[in-house]
């Protein structure tokens, strides 16, 4: 069983840099400003850090103290107060389950939740440095029908198709909170433990993608690093080297290659499978391209490729995707950064060939790129042509994908008359 070793709102206090008394006296000044009195001392804030509740009014004081907006306290006490005012919640014993608890309760609270890039350098620093945890045997094991239920359940919402997303979302987030609640309240065997681990890191790398696809960033960031937490409780390297660089290619779309880079530095040092480090080395090279450093970017498109040729058939199942498509692509994007255009195209073309039907959405990922490259370099007609791959994320209903298309509609103004660009100026405005 797992307990937070501290409540939530001495977390919340200490992450703030408060004591017990200023606090109250923030609480004080909070209910001065609205004409009314509050008697809220230093007894009763650790009062509240020791289990008791306080009243919906002290709780309004309270947010307003901590600098969170009153909307919050919508939620059951103390759920709604964060553990980290980074939103990571540091590598440490016991810490799977509040990792989980603060990815559950960031559903609401968008417009001021962040996730600090130091915090997160911090995090995978402790991971690459630590020695993975043991799971202890408790006395008596939860039924394991259940798990089995929750596992077969996350499988086949996480399969459905994408029109069910929204439903299916809602339906993932609510097991992973059973699941939450048996890590923290339940008494398991080793081996119930290390599967109820390992379902709470699959469901939350799923939420992970699906919050990034729909731009919740700060959401998806908590995600990926509660299942970073269970991974790392389990042992599994491989799982947590790519849930950083799950991190890492974030930050890149996010334009900070720095962070990126780092990230990916730390997994790297812990990765072993052929086909986890051919995955990173592969995004460290599109970082290292987007910074234009040619050499490091050759090397690790070179270390990529030479883990792929030893990569197996039992690869780890989060990166069973992972094809010589991706490879080729990925490679050729890269070498487009790095100004290797000829190369870069011949690259791209083979692993559109190659990549299966199935994988509509990193189709249209790869599309939208190739009408970026084909913008910078002036060729509105071919660069409307893979833009034409907005009908394509529409009908899946891949967000992210409409949206680095819709992004590029702008560039392609000043060639209204280019054959091909009026059609999808149409189709963008539909």
């Amino acid at each position: 069983m797992e307990h937070p070793a501290v409540h939530p709102l001495a977390l919340a206090r200490r992450a703030r840099g408060l004591s017990q008394e200023q606090l109250a006296a923030r609480i004080r000044d909070s209910a001065a400003r609205r004409g009314l009195r509050s008697g809220t001392d230093a007894s009763r804030i650790r009062k509240w850090e020791r289990g008791i509740q306080p009243d919906k009014d002290s709780q309004t004081y309270l947010a307003e103290a901590l600098g969170l907006p009153a909307s919050v306290i919508d939620g059951p006490w103390p759920d709604w107060l964060p553990l980290t005012d980074t939103g990571v919640v540091p590598l440490a014993p016991h810490a799977t389950v509040p990792a989980l608890r603060e990815a559950l309760r960031t559903v609401d609270r968008r417009t001021f939740l962040t996730v600090s890039s130091a915090a997160l350098t911090t995090l995978t620093a402790d991971w690459a440095s630590a020695h993975s945890t043991k799971i202890l045997s408790a006395q008596f094991a939860t039924d394991g029908d259940l798990v089995d239920v929750l596992q077969t359940t996350a499988q086949q919402l996480t399969a459905a198709d994408p029109a069910h997303h929204p439903h299916t979302t809602r339906l993932l987030h609510e097991n992973l909170a059973t699941v939450t609640d048996l890590l923290d309240h339940g008494s398991h065997s080793a081996a119930t433990r290390h599967r109820l681990h390992t379902l709470a890191a699959d469901i939350a790398h799923t939420l992970a993608w699906r919050r990034f696809d729909h731009g919740d960033n700060a959401h998806a960031a908590q995600y990926w690093i509660a299942a970073l937490h269970n991974s790392h409780a389990i042992g599994d390297t491989d799982r947590g080297a790519g849930l950083i660089s799950d991190l890492a290619y974030q930050a890149a779309w996010q334009g900070d290659h720095v962070l990126a880079g780092q990230l990916l530095t730390h997994a790297l040092s812990r990765a072993t499978h052929p086909a986890a480090r051919s995955l990173l080395q592969l995004r460290l090279a599109r970082t290292h391209a987007a910074r234009h450093e040619t050499r490091p970017a050759l090397r690790a498109l070179a270390a990529a490729e030479k883990h792929m040729n030893q990569t197996a058939g039992d690869r780890p199942a989060w990166c069973a995707w992972l094809s010589d498509a991706d490879l080729a692509i990925d490679s050729g994007q890269a070498l487009l950064d790095l100004g290797d255009t000829a190369r870069a195209r011949q690259l791209i073309t083979d692993g559109e060939h190659l990549l299966p039907t199935p994988r509509s959405k990193t189709r249209g990922i790869f599309l939208a790129y190739q009408a970026a490259s084909h913008l910078d370099l002036k060729e509105p007609e071919p660069a409307a042509a893979a833009a034409h791959s907005l009908q394509l994320a529409r009908s899946i209903r891949a967000p992210r994908c409409i949206r680095l298309v819709e992004d590029l509609i702008p560039r392609f103004q000043p060639y209204r008359g280019t054959p091909g660009v009026t059609e999808l100026l149409h189709l963008a405005a539909a």
